[in-house]
């Protein structure tokens, strides 16, 4: 299986070096349970796009610091390609930005919520078990970075998990559409670098709380069986 990756921000210049880019998190965390698994990366940012949809199996949306709403034309040129991935059946999954953009792109909603930013390791929760889904519990536990929310989802979608903080954390669209509004791709380490870096926008109380949350386990190997279960369903 061959996943091509849509990049749609880049690391903070001071943090790539230890961490990577958000490609290289997706290519780790994904190889740790299928190595076979192929990449090609696009930056969608730079309007670099596959030159047809067959080029990847499937396609990856990453998170961004910008939002789904606005009018900037890489935005726009990205909002166009959901809307060809989704006529064309073609699997994609979307992760925080991601997540945000198949809501905007196909007849929903995404918004900064006043619930205020989502920092560190949040639960949510599954109401049911998807055919991709494992045999261990309907709570996990993910690390997030988000002002913006899914308010309403894509026309014909599914709110599969959710919390008291982001009702609309998993999204399903037929068979072919998946969105996670948390970061499996993050290690703690790195949320802990963003928190740093935006300490002053999210709020002394919220960084605290963010902060503390990182001992907190995190379930991002069985989110990676999750994605790709489905993407191989």
């Amino acid at each position: 299986m061959k996943i091509g990756i849509l990049q749609a921000d880049s690391v903070p210049p001071e943090f790539a070096g230890e961490f990577g880019e958000y490609p290289d998190m997706f290519i780790a965390l994904l190889s740790k349970e299928a190595p076979e698994t192929e990449f090609a990366v696009y930056d969608v940012v730079r309007g670099e796009y596959p030159a047809a949809l067959d080029e990847a199996d499937a396609y990856l949306i990453t998170g961004s610091k910008a939002g789904v709403y606005e009018d900037a034309p890489w935005i726009r040129q990205l909002r166009e390609f959901v809307v060809r991935l989704h006529e064309a059946r073609k699997k994609l999954v979307g992760i925080c930005f991601g997540h945000q953009m198949v809501a905007h792109a196909l007849g929903g909603r995404a918004e900064k919520s006043d619930r205020g930013w989502g920092v560190g390791a949040h639960p949510a929760r599954f109401a049911e078990r998807p055919p991709w889904f494992d045999e261990g519990p309907l709570e996990f536990h993910l690390l997030v970075s988000h002002q913006d929310q899914v308010t309403e989802p894509a026309a014909g979608a599914k709110v599969l998990a959710g919390s008291d903080f982001c009702p609309a954390a998993v999204c399903m669209l037929g068979a072919h559409i998946l969105t996670f509004q948390a970061h499996p791709e993050f290690l703690p380490g790195y949320s802990e670098c963003l928190m740093n870096l935006r300490r002053e926008h999210i709020g002394e109380p919220r960084y605290r709380e963010g902060i503390a949350s990182l001992s907190t386990p995190l379930d991002q190997p069985r989110a990676a069986r999750w994605i790709l279960n489905f993407l191989r369903s």
